[in-house]
């Protein structure tokens, strides 16, 4: 199994829960992600790429095993932050 995702990391959780409204209300994801994301992967609006499992931390690998494509996760606390998170496509 492989997964693709994009995600937006932020440091602080109310500005993370105040991101995922605006995208739920049609805000668009790549360009808040370019904006506001602290991952390198912002300059390609927040795009993982492919990865399998062991690839990523635990509660984002349980996020993204738990999502239907194109939907947005809630917010997923990590060591790294907090995420908000797309799932793009998944290949078995």
């Amino acid at each position: 199994m492989e997964w693709r995702a994009s995600h937006i990391l932020i440091k602080e959780k109310g500005l993370a829960d105040e991101l995922r409204k605006r995208i739920k209300s049609g805000g668009n994801f790549g360009a808040l992600a370019k904006e506001f994301s602290t991952c390198p992967s912002k300059s390609k609006s927040g795009d993982l790429g492919w990865f399998g499992p062991g690839k990523m931390v635990k509660p984002f690998e349980e996020a993204i095993k738990r999502m239907s494509h194109g939907s947005i996760s809630q917010v997923v606390k990590t060591q790294f932050g907090y995420h908000i998170i797309k799932k793009t496509g998944q290949k078995d």
